[in-house]
């Protein structure tokens, strides 16, 4: 009995630890409003994260840019918390390779992207 309420506990201890690193990075608590970063972040288009998830339980995570020597664009970077979420929902998932395609792994971030969302951050401080 007493294992029983334990495994319970811990499962509902999961969940909601779970639950709280699925919220969103950028809510309105920080002074970030998500659907405007998002709609942002679509305007940098380009590449694509890749994930495969093989029977013995290993994930493996693609970088898929290497025009761009895998640079991060502003869609690779709302695939890349949809590829996470899927992740985290992996109930036979044992670990995780992440590379990148071609010869390097991954240089930075599309700073243009970086630069519209600090922008459109500075100006919402105005308002």
């Amino acid at each position: 009995m007493a294992i029983s309420l334990w495994k319970n506990l811990l499962q509902t201890t999961k969940e909601r630890l779970l639950q709280q690193r699925r919220m969103s990075l950028y809510n309105g608590a920080h002074g970030y409003e998500e659907e405007l970063i998002k709609k942002k972040l679509k305007q940098f288009a380009g590449g694509s994260i890749n994930l495969s998830k093989e029977d013995n339980g290993i994930g493996i995570l693609t970088l898929n840019n290497p025009k761009l020597m895998n640079a991060f664009t502003g869609t690779m970077m709302l695939e890349l918390q949809e590829r996470v979420t899927e992740l985290e929902n992996w109930k036979d998932g044992k670990g995780l390779i992440i590379y990148g395609a071609g010869d390097t792994f991954c240089s930075g971030s599309d700073l243009n992207a970086v630069k519209a969302i600090s922008n459109s951050q500075a100006s919402s401080d105005k308002n």
